[in-house]
């Protein structure tokens, strides 16, 4: 494509155009300005791309951290508030996040195509710590314990808003970096700075509840919550400051259409490959949320004597066997391809989910046999959907709409999740705790054959080589507007020799 699409005439337009052959009478330019910003300038934008990845992996990791956070909570609040603590208010206080998540998702995706990746970022990471800090305090009035779980739900639904957003804004910033710095392992890179840190918040959790519970005691549990809770504030505070410094990608700086976005052509251009990132996301996310969440009290019910501090030992095990899955599918996104891994990763919860829920009531009696074969069952989620899913999302679609189709894609995943997790118990009174294994089998099946007719493979491909055609897309099908970021028009004019700057009277 050698221009992007017709603009309006608006006066004084800034109009960025991917055509750096063209006429130079025809494009006059502020030269002194611009010389004299162009090292500081350069030096600034190059280093934001490196700010950004690394940034992106630094706010995930709290993000895994807060969706571990309920795994041993619900173990410690069922041994203080027995009588209080139900199944419902469980669930209730568990799904807050998940409702915030998916409210966050979209109106952050939204946020973060139409204003920008800077400020979708700074605005999670805001919220994520008030909703630390307002659960790190939660009391209910009186001494009330209704009233401090209704404290807890608010907490977590706020939390749960940055949380959500946190995934289009960190996710397509990681990968427009990425993509700008390191094309040929864009794959492995992403997956390193997102998924990763998100896994590994599950193992962290747990690691701090265990340090936490040994230096209070069991005595002390109501200090022992508080306190990681707590930390929980400090995580997102480490990568405050650095986002507030960094710049949008260059790619957004580029191909940004914050006005007269026209959706419904998107739609048309992308509705079979929503079909497949979200479909599938919906179906890992039923499955592996729940899974998390209720983990705790999964292995707390096959141990027999409910102990606290071994139920956490053993959950840090099981962590620690679905970590290695996330290496493996960074290993073999490149060379196996993106769709390929995802539908290897879905057929882990047939092959685990059947051998698990089918010897049920003899594999539970074997308790490391039991943790193993679960956590090689999450592994095998880590290895496929886990880390393709939001890798394809962030590939997928075009710079102008990426963070409202990832954000999309995430929501109604984390729908997927809020209703499996509120099914996880029904299912395990009704049906018996060996369905929720054979369920996950099931999605496995479904999710490799929705993986396989509708989820495109972009190993390899340039994101610049998306966004012309999209543009291209837009024109023919008669769509004018304004493209590109006008706030950076000048620092993406310094910092790279692609584009240019031409300025309408």
């Amino acid at each position: 494509m050698s221009s992007a699409p017709q603009k309006t005439a608006d006066a004084n337009l800034a109009v960025v155009d991917y055509d750096s052959k063209q006429d130079a009478k025809s494009t006059p330019r502020k030269e002194a300005p611009v010389k004299a910003q162009s090292g500081a300038l350069s030096r600034k934008a190059s280093l934001s791309a490196y700010m950004t990845i690394a940034a992106a992996a630094f706010g995930l990791i709290s993000d895994g951290y807060q969706n571990n956070l309920m795994t041993m909570s619900n173990v410690v609040f069922k041994k203080l508030y027995p009588n209080d603590y139900t199944s419902s208010v469980s669930t209730r206080v568990s799904n807050a996040l998940l409702v915030g998540a998916v409210l966050g998702q979209v109106a952050v995706g939204l946020l973060c195509d139409r204003i920008g990746r800077k400020a979708a970022l700074v605005t999670t990471t805001l919220l994520i710590i008030i909703g630390a800090t307002i659960g790190t305090a939660a009391h209910g009035a009186h001494g009330s314990v209704q009233g401090l779980f209704w404290c807890l739900t608010i907490a977590r639904g706020i939390t749960g808003v940055g949380v959500g957003g946190e995934y289009p804004a960190s996710s397509t910033s990681a990968s427009e970096a990425a993509n700008e710095k390191v094309l040929k392992q864009r794959g492995p890179v992403f997956i390193m700075v997102t998924n990763f840190v998100l896994s590994v918040g599950g193992p962290l959790a747990v690691s701090v509840f265990l340090i936490v519970l040994s230096a209070a005691g069991e005595e002390h549990l109501p200090t022992v919550w508080r306190v990681c809770f707590g930390i929980g504030v400090l995580l997102p505070l480490t990568v405050f400051y650095f986002r507030m410094r960094m710049l949008n990608t260059l790619l957004f700086r580029k191909g940004a259409i914050k006005r007269r976005v026209p959706y419904w052509l998107v739609i048309k251009r992308y509705w079979k490959t929503l079909i497949g990132t979200c479909g599938a996301w919906f179906l890992y996310d039923f499955v592996t949320f729940p899974n998390g969440v209720f983990s705790g009290t999964i292995i707390s019910s096959v141990i027999h004597n409910g102990d606290i501090k071994s139920t956490a030992e053993w959950q840090l095990l099981l962590g620690a066997i679905a970590l290695p899955g996330v290496f493996i599918g960074a290993l073999l996104c490149n060379p196996f391809g993106r769709r390929n891994t995802m539908m290897l990763g879905f057929s882990g919860y047939l092959v685990f989910g059947l051998i698990i829920g089918l010897a049920y009531d003899k594999i539970t009696k074997i308790i490391p046999l039991f943790v193993i074969f679960y956590g090689l069952m999450q592994s095998s989620g880590n290895m496929g959907p886990g880390d393709m899913l939001g890798l394809v999302s962030a590939e997928s679609y075009a710079t102008p709409v990426r963070g409202t189709c990832y954000g999309l894609s995430a929501a109604i995943g984390k729908t997927g999740a809020a209703i499996g997790t509120q099914a996880f118990t029904p299912i395990q009174n009704n049906l018996g705790k060996k369905w929720t294994f054979i369920i996950a089998a099931i999605c496995g099946v479904t999710g490799i054959l929705i993986t396989y007719f509708f989820v495109p493979d972009m190993t390899g491909v340039d994101l610049a080589d998306e966004d012309e055609k999209f543009l291209q897309y837009l024109a023919d099908n008669g769509w004018e507007g304004e493209v590109g970021d006008d706030e950076d028009l000048i620092e993406d004019d310094v910092s790279s020799d692609e584009g240019s700057i031409e300025k309408k009277a």
